[in-house]
């Protein structure tokens, strides 16, 4: 059974940084993507940061150069790094795995155009943190 445990979040003052984890277990495909994802109150859920199993990574516009995403495939773990913090990043951030190519490139799609990611359309998700970026 995939389990999908992120670290806590955390409040920051406006121009702070946070780093997140998540580690992922009882995953065994070499086929994958994992990624950041943020819901703000009343808002859709909306990628952050998404990188699959070769490296190949998108941003959403108004993270890119401040936000950086990695992993760590032997301890499975999937980091975001939230440097230059705003306000406006203030959200519940949830770390997701999905393990079908197809629906990866949807995924990687949404982020790419900035529409909300369907929930129900990824496969593994993690408990979600909240983070709270302060003016």
């Amino acid at each position: 059974q995939v389990q999908l445990v992120e670290s806590v979040g955390g409040s920051v003052q406006a121009g702070g940084s946070l780093r997140l984890s998540c580690a992922a277990s009882g995953y065994t495909n070499s086929v994958y993507c994992m990624g950041w994802f943020r819901q703000a109150p009343g808002k859709g859920r909306e990628g952050v940061a998404v990188i699959d199993n070769n490296s190949k990574m998108i941003y959403a516009d108004s993270v890119k150069g401040r936000f950086t995403i990695s992993q760590d495939n032997t301890k499975n773990t999937l980091s975001l790094q939230m440097n230059s913090l705003k306000p406006e990043d203030s959200a519940f951030y949830y770390c997701a795995l999905e393990p079908r190519p197809w629906v990866c490139s949807s995924v990687f799609d949404t982020v790419l155009v900035g529409v909300p990611q369907e929930p129900s359309e990824v496969r593994h998700w993690g408990q979600g943190n909240q983070v709270t970026v302060s003016s």
